[in-house]
Parts: C-alpha cells; structure tokens; sequence
C-alpha cells in the first residue's frame, strides 16, 4: 500500500476532528474553516516527463525491463516532496512543481550501480526514494531540470541472519513493520520504532539517524547499524567487518546521515535482540517540566534507565498530546506534566528495573498514574501524523520540529524556541499554541521535541518559513544542534552549515566530490551545490 499522497498513511485511519476540538480551536486560536476543498489526485495539473528517450531506454535495459521505469503522472506524484506540513499544504494545493520526471525500481544493489551510471551519463540528478517520510526537505532536490526517483520498495529482503553474534544483514527498501516480521521469525527485534515505524525504511533510518521512541533501552539507529554498503556513481562502498576497529576513521560514521548525497544505501547490518517476553508502560506526574526534566536526568544518569522514557510539558499535557488517542474525549487531564517509562525484557528484568526506577521517580517528586496511561500511550504513539492531517482538514497549521542539548541547557533552550515561535507567529498574525516534551534521553543531554498549532492565515507556508528560521536561529545561539532525528534535508542545510564550520563542510563537500563527481546525488540536500 502507498501513502496517501497528500497526507500521512492509510487513509481509512485518517479520522475527523471532534466538535469540541475544532470549538477550542475557534475559539483558543482563531482557526476557520478550509475555503475550499484540497486538489483531487485526477485534477492535479503534472508536466509531462522531461526524460529523453535514450535516458529512460538505458534506465529499462539496466532494471531489466521497461516495467520498472515509470512515467505515469500518479507514481510520479507519490514520490513528489516528503510529508512537512509545507510539502503537504503545496500538494493541497496542486503545486506539483517538484514532481520527477521517472521513478525507477531497482531489485538488487547492481542494478542501483546501473542507473547511476546511466544517470551520470544523461546528467540526471538521482533522489533515493525509501517510505517518503522526511520533514526536512529531503526529497527535494535543487532543481537542475529533470530527476529520477529511485524508489527502493523491491531491495525488502533479509539477506542474512546470525544469531549466534546476534546481526541481520538488512535490504533498504524493508518497512519497519516489515523488518520486525521477519526478525521475530527468527526471535528478535531490532527494537526501533520512532513515530514514523508503520511507513518508514531500514535505509532512510541509515540515512537520516533516526532515533526511535525505545531510544533509551535499544539506542539510537545509528548506534545499531554494524556495516553498511552503498552505491555511488563512482563504485561500491562498503564499511565495517567487526563491531568495534581501530583500523582508521570508521567510514560507516560518512554514510550514516549522509541522506543520500553520498550515495544510496543498499544493504545494512544491524545488532538484533530477542524479542523481550513483556512490555509494561506506565504513567507519572510531575508538578512542572523542570521537576520531570530532573527525574528523568537522574534515570539517564545514574540508572535504572527504562526501555522509554519521555516527559510532556505543562501544556502537551494540557491538550493531550502526550496520549494522542485520548484528544477530543472527556477524559480530564491533570495540571503539571506526564511522563512516561517502558520496560521491555524478561518478567524478572522488567519487575527489578520498574521497581528501582519507580524509586528515583518518586523520590523526585513524581506520583504514579499507573499502566492504563502507559497503554493510552501506547495504543496512540503513532497517531500524531494522522493527528495532523485532521488538523489541516480543519483549517488549522500544525508542524514539528526538535532538537538536543546537554542536560545545563535544556530550560533555557526550550524557552528560546518557544519564544522565537510564539513571537514570529503572533507576529504574522497567527498566535499559536505551543508544546514541548522530552523525547529521548542520554547520560549527557536530551532531545526536545516541539507541536505548533495555529490558524493557518493568509499564507501557512510563508509564516511557518519565518517562524522555523526563527527557531533555528534560537537552537544555534542557545548551543542545540539543528536536528536530533529529523535530519537535515534542505530545510536545515543552512544551519547544518554554519553548526560544523566551514572546514567541516570543505571536509564533506571533499568526500561528495570523490563519491560522486557531477554532484548529481540529492543536490541540495545535506551540503550546499557548488
């Protein structure tokens, strides 16, 4: 099944607002109804496909067929953009200008050697395409005329399992859910799931750094990929043979975030767990933000560290979002914030971590909510994109962003970026409404996570552009890093720049340069085109 393609997922589960909802939106920010009703998929108004004749015979010849190079206007639609707000609302509204000219489906990674060698013969700049769930602008490329999308959906095999050592050797192309199926086969997980699981790939996990929600018991994405080979226009790339090496600079560390400038991933192995035997999640409350941000220090810090471990602001908690599938419903929601914990393991493991943690938690100030709020959760962390697809529906904005700081600048980085939202909004005349919570957690630091919801105003994309280059100066001068999992795309690139310096971007744009010499991978997106 295929995203809907000017939304988020199945569009069976896409549901309506509740009166009461819309009503506080009314009433709390201004929000009217839509004038008019989005672009229908048939009315879409796509060029025709600026590919040559000879470019798309050599792209058949190297897939094999003429089957697996497409150039009707509804694929090509579905791998226009990725799933922003703003790349959204521009579906909405018929703006299709970044629509490729072919998508290609590739079966093994010789063939994705293939087309890029006929790509750089034709100078056709190349987006690897995975689940098409990048926020940041990384499905769309600087354009150079026409490109080609090299969607992965058919490299979705498990090529090798140990389980002696405990690995799974990974095509890119393998939706999460997907991954976990043919893992538990086996008796293992690979224990990542972030917000974006149901649709997301193994290899734009590999390419953006994806952190998932169980961060704080599996680790981050990045932390689980073993070795990783890539497809480059200039050859095959491959990277680790042992867990750890002291053999030279770890090339896996080059791929890893490379969002496809540097290549395409095909192939990833992985550290795999057993399936844990149970998995309990449950509440807590805390009087304010800063009273939970110090418990969940201590459990970072010192242990015990639970499987999941997130905190929602005042305000999160307020609206709801801290268990998305209660919104609209006449549960009430207590003042100050929630937290939750999740342990994964065995009964054993599970009860002696729960109860430990369950000490430092109280001890900090915290008071059980117990596990019903936990399943809430549960039931709901991957409900928040549908959330916000009902939202637009209904007229209002809503959009996300994040980012991480060592544990001394958190209160202060979360207030600059509140502060550069609230003020840029209210100043385009949309104030908005916005949340905050704890999504991931270290020894050192964490991530915060931010929802903005306003009205969406005479121009949506226009005053979101201002208000995220607002915030993105804030997390810069308050010391955060420009994406903790997100990833940089293009919406992020001048900031990425100005984050690692000048030398750090001459070191990168060295390595672009050797791996693919006519810059023909992604443009744009990651580092700056010559």
């Amino acid at each position: 099944m295929d995203m809907l393609w000017s939304g988020w997922g199945d569009p069976a589960r896409a549901t309506p607002l509740p009166e009461t909802v819309i009503g506080l939106l009314r009433d709390l920010l201004g929000v009217k109804p839509r004038e008019s009703a989005p672009v229908a998929l048939e009315d879409l108004a796509v060029p025709e496909p600026d590919l040559a004749p000879d470019a798309r015979r050599a792209l058949a010849d190297a897939l094999g067929g003429e089957e697996h190079v497409r150039t009707d206007p509804e694929t090509r639609v579905r791998h226009t953009r990725g799933k922003s707000t703003p790349d959204l609302l521009r579906m909405r509204h018929g703006d299709v200008t970044d629509v490729p000219a072919a998508v290609v489906l590739p079966a093994g990674h010789d063939e994705v050697l293939a087309v890029l060698r006929v790509c750089a013969e034709h100078r056709l700049p190349v987006v690897p395409f995975g689940g098409g769930t990048s926020v940041v602008g990384g499905l769309a490329p600087e354009r150079r005329g026409a490109f080609v999308a090299v969607d992965l959906r058919r490299m979705n095999r498990l090529l090798d399992l140990d389980p002696v050592s405990r690995t799974a050797t990974l095509e890119p192309g393998l939706r999460a859910p997907e991954a976990e199926a043919l893992l538990a086969e086996h008796g293992f997980t690979l224990g990542h799931f972030p917000q974006s699981y149901e649709w997301a790939t193994i290899g734009g996990f590999a390419a953006t750094r994806s952190s998932g929600q169980a961060s704080a018991g599996y680790g981050r994405f990045d932390e689980m990929v073993l070795s990783l080979t890539l497809a480059t226009p200039e050859g095959t790339l491959a990277t680790g043979r042992a867990p750890r090496s002291a053999a030279g600079p770890d090339l896996r560390q080059l791929v890893l975030g490379s969002e496809g400038a540097f290549g395409v991933i095909t192939s990833v192995t992985v550290r795999v767990r057993p399936v844990p035997r149970t998995r309990v999640y449950e509440g807590w409350h805390f009087a304010s933000f800063e009273q939970g941000a110090a418990a969940l220090r201590r459990l970072a810090q010192d242990g015990p560290r639970p499987t999941v471990l997130r905190l929602s602001d005042e305000t999160e908690t307020l609206i709801g979002l801290a268990q998305p599938d209660a919104i609209g419903s006449d549960a009430p929601q207590p003042a100050g914030c929630t937290a939750v914990a999740g342990y994964e393991g065995t009964e054993e493991d599970v009860a002696h971590r729960r109860e430990r943690a369950a000490a430092v938690l109280r001890d900090s100030g915290g008071t059980p909510l117990g596990e019903e709020a936990g399943r809430r959760w549960a039931h709901g962390r991957y409900s928040a994109p549908y959330l916000r697809d009902s939202l637009l529906d209904a007229g209002a904005f809503a959009e996300t962003l994040e980012t991480a700081t060592y544990w001394s600048r958190v209160p202060h980085l979360c207030a600059a970026v509140r502060d550069a939202l609230t003020r840029t909004l209210t100043e385009a005349g949309t104030p908005p409404l916005v949340m905050c919570h704890i999504s991931h957690v270290y020894e050192n630091g964490a991530s915060l996570y931010f929802t903005v919801v306003s009205a969406q105003g005479d121009d949506p994309v226009a005053h979101w552009t201002r208000a995220k280059h607002a915030a993105n100066e804030a997390i810069l001068t308050a010391g955060g890093t420009i994406s903790h999992h997100h990833g940089v795309g293009t919406d992020h690139r001048d900031w990425y720049v100005r984050e690692v310096g000048p030398l750090g971007i001459q070191a990168l744009s060295a390595v672009k340069r050797c791996l693919d010499p006519e810059g023909l991978l992604n443009p744009g997106v990651l580092l700056p085109t010559d």
